[in-house]
């Protein structure tokens, strides 16, 4: 059955935009923390605090000067927005507003087939996360954020050609989602005691972590191939239910005449909860040879397909979840976030 989503604002970008790769991004900071707008150009990494009512004067932005151009370096900024961390081909810094380096951890320069690893911040902002991919052999890092110190390490035993962290409520634990190109993608799940990191295989290394529900107790994930959305059990990986993309309705504008050659619907690399119940993902990658991309959300406690969001106004790219009960769209055409909730 369609749903309707409903607007609440729209957010002005802070820079120009043309597509995924440098679209502003919505992101809570920490349980129970407002929801800010980050967005990365080659030169810089900028912050907006959304923590105001719908049409309020816009929050103060921070900018942070960036160390390595945006295809060089992934980066995860700390939740009170006082020093961003990036990974970079050969060492990780720790950048604060007034650009200076506060600290640096370097290791062997990363394979040139290789997109890189990652950082990502604990929710509490005490320690941060890195994935580190240089040389024989790739390590996940906990850092203190403060001066650099290397508290916990372990081996990944991956191939990474990319890597994006998904934190947990619970600053103890972390997910690390590793894609390995068309050899795989696997999901590692680290538990730092603070005194040591332990780190489990969930997915049997052909899993895309998406999102952890606001509670922490559900993880949302897609499989390498992207035929099946799954929900997981946080504590252990285990499965409490999937959603083929078979389920999906082929996209009303795709030629009837093309289909014993169309794949179909697949679901994205991109989505999340939009509360402990309902997920929100998309199929924009395969709509989009059809026409518009489309997003659905889903039951996570079953978990099944609800429908498909009706938007009022034409929008672009992959949902952003907030795990509130809102979501964002960014839009190229427009140069803004579109804020929304369902009607």
């Amino acid at each position: 059955m369609p749903q309707t989503a409903r607007l609440l604002r729209t957010v002005p970008a802070p820079l120009p935009f043309t597509g995924a790769g440098d679209a502003p991004v919505a992101e809570r900071a920490g349980p129970g923390a407002p929801w800010r707008l980050t967005q990365r150009s080659d030169a810089e990494v900028v912050v907006v605090d959304i923590a105001r009512e719908p049409g309020a004067t816009p929050a103060a932005e921070v900018r942070f000067p960036a160390p390595w151009p945006r295809a060089d370096a992934s980066y995860a900024v700390s939740p009170t927005a006082d020093l961003a961390v990036f990974a970079g081909p050969d060492a990780v810094w720790a950048v604060d507003r007034a650009g200076d380096a506060v600290w640096e951890v370097s290791h062997p320069a990363r394979p040139s087939w290789s997109g890189g690893g990652s950082v990502g911040f604990a929710a509490d902002g005490k320690t941060v996360w890195v994935h580190v991919v240089a040389g024989g052999k790739e390590e996940w890092l906990v850092v203190d954020p403060a001066d650099g110190t290397v508290l916990a390490r372990a081996e990944t035993g991956t191939s990474a050609a990319g890597s994006v962290h998904v934190p947990h409520p619970d600053p103890g634990q972390m997910g690390l989602s590793i894609g390995e190109g068309q050899d795989g993608a696997p999901l590692r799940w680290g538990r730092w005691n603070g005194r040591t990191l332990t780190v489990d295989s969930y997915g049997a290394d052909d899993l895309v972590l998406l999102a952890v529900s606001p509670g922490g107790g559900l993880l949302l994930a897609v499989d390498h191939d992207q035929n099946t959305v799954t929900v997981h059990r946080a504590g252990d990986g285990s499965v409490v239910g999937g959603v083929p993309a078979a389920e999906v309705p082929a996209h009303p504008d795709a030629d009837p005449a093309d289909e014993a050659d169309d794949p179909g619907p697949c679901f994205d690399y991109a989505g999340g909860f939009v509360d402990e119940d309902t997920a929100l993902v998309g199929t924009v990658e395969s709509d989009d040879e059809h026409g518009a991309g489309r997003h659905w959300l889903l039951d996570t406690a079953r978990p099944a397909l609800i429908g498909q969001l009706r938007y009022p106004l034409a929008i672009s790219g992959y949902p952003q979840p907030l795990g509130d009960g809102t979501w964002c769209t960014a839009s190229p055409e427009e140069g803004v976030l579109h804020h929304w909730t369902r009607a």
